[in-house]
Formats: structure tokens, C-alpha cells, sequence
């Protein structure tokens, strides 16, 4: 039985992909979650053989969630499902270790045999995808571009990064991540700082563009 976990803030998404991917009499979807944080808690929880992670999610964005749910469980493959698609973002997929990336348009088509390639340990990509990929081929370098902006921070940083952006103060930060004030302030410097950005408002742009959070 293939054990599936899917994670998408919205229920009725979750709603649509379960029932088109339990069409599959082998495939389970073992586990659903609304945030980042459950999905990396259940991911622990269930192991899962495919996880299926929305990039826009409350609490941990699809792909902070991606990359713990990749160090900690190697075998799990996950599919970024998402409504947006540039070259900066498909670096960031790639970066997280994700091996699939769909967009939500074309779900009815592409969800099955996205999830059956990964299944089968094959990549998954099409499209814009595809091309940032085989171009890094035929230049001679890495498959994967050049590490983006938000690599240079690290996974606590780019965690205050979102809550922040999604309007949260530094005190509700240090209660949600069981931090001193003083940490969540230190960490929310050095983010500023390496991404260069002087202002509340240009961190909160910045998350948008990065589809950390959603407009």
C-alpha cells in the first residue's frame, strides 16, 4: 500500500486530491494536513512514501516543511503542488529537496502519474521546470542553479522570516517557537541583514514574491 500524506491549507483541495488519488486501490492517503508544521509533525508520525505539500501554507511554508521532512526522512519524496511557476521559485523546489513539482491547474491531469513517478523514485517535472533544469545540463554545471537569496539563511531565520511576514510580533514568535524575545529579535536582525531589507513592509514584499506567504 502506497502511504500518502497530503497538506494544503484549504479543505476542499484536500478534499479533491484524496478522492482522485485514492482512485488508486493500492494508494492510502495516510495522513492530511493544514500547515507546515502538521505536515512535517505527521510526516514523522506516518512516513509516508509520497508527501504531497502545498507551496503556501500557514505557521511553515511548503518549503521550510520540504526540507525537514526530507533531512529527517531521506525516503520520503515530496510533490510542491502550487499555483505560481518562475525560475527563482523552481530553484527554491529544487534547493528544499523536492523531486516533483505541479502546478494546481493541472492537477486533474498531472496529479496521478506525478505521484506514481515518484512512487517509482523518478523525478517528476514539466514544463518551465524541465528547461531550469536541463539548462544547468548543457551549461556544464549542476542541474540545480545557483543557491537563491533565502539559502544564505538558516532554517530558524527563514521560520521567523514567514511568522513575521504573516503579521505575528516578536513576543507571539517567542511564545510559538518556545524562544526568548531577545533570540526571535537576534534571529529577525540577521535575516534583515542578509536579505537586505530595512523595513517590515519590504520583508512582508519579499515573502510574497517568494510565495512564503500569499497576498
Amino acid at each position: 500500500m502506497l502511504r500518502i500524506l497530503l497538506a494544503d491549507d484549504h479543505d476542499i483541495v484536500r478534499r479533491g486530491l484524496k478522492d482522485l488519488l485514492e482512485q488508486h486501490m493500492t494508494w492510502q492517503v495516510c495522513a492530511e494536513a493544514s500547515n507546515g508544521r502538521e505536515a512535517v509533525d505527521l510526516a514523522f508520525q506516518h512516513r509516508p512514501h509520497v508527501a504531497v505539500i502545498d507551496l503556501s501554507m500557514p505557521e511553515l511554508n511548503g518549503l521550510e516543511a520540504t526540507r525537514r521532512i526530507r533531512q529527517s526522512l531521506p525516503n520520503t519524496e515530496v510533490l510542491i503542488f502550487t499555483m505560481h511557476e518562475s525560475e527563482e521559485l523552481i530553484r527554491e523546489v529544487l534547493e528544499a529537496g523536492a523531486r516533483g513539482y505541479l502546478l494546481k491547474s493541472d492537477a486533474v491531469r498531472q496529479l496521478i502519474p506525478a505521484v506514481e513517478s515518484l512512487s517509482q523514485k523518478k523525478p517528476f517535472f514539466i514544463g518551465r521546470v524541465s528547461e531550469v533544469v536541463l539548462d544547468g545540463f548543457l551549461k556544464g554545471g549542476p542541474a540545480i542553479p545557483a543557491h537563491p537569496t533565502t539559502e544564505r539563511l538558516t532554517s530558524r531565520e527563514r521560520e521567523i522570516v514567514q511568522l513575521l511576514a504573516e503579521g505575528k510580533s516578536n513576543k507571539q514568535i517567542a511564545r510559538l517557537l518556545d524562544l526568548s524575545v531577545k533570540t526571535v529579535e537576534t534571529h529577525r536582525t540577521a535575516a534583515m541583514r542578509k536579505l537586505e531589507l530595512n523595513s517590515l513592509p519590504d520583508l512582508v514584499r519579499y515573502a510574497i514574491r517568494m510565495q512564503i506567504i500569499q497576498a
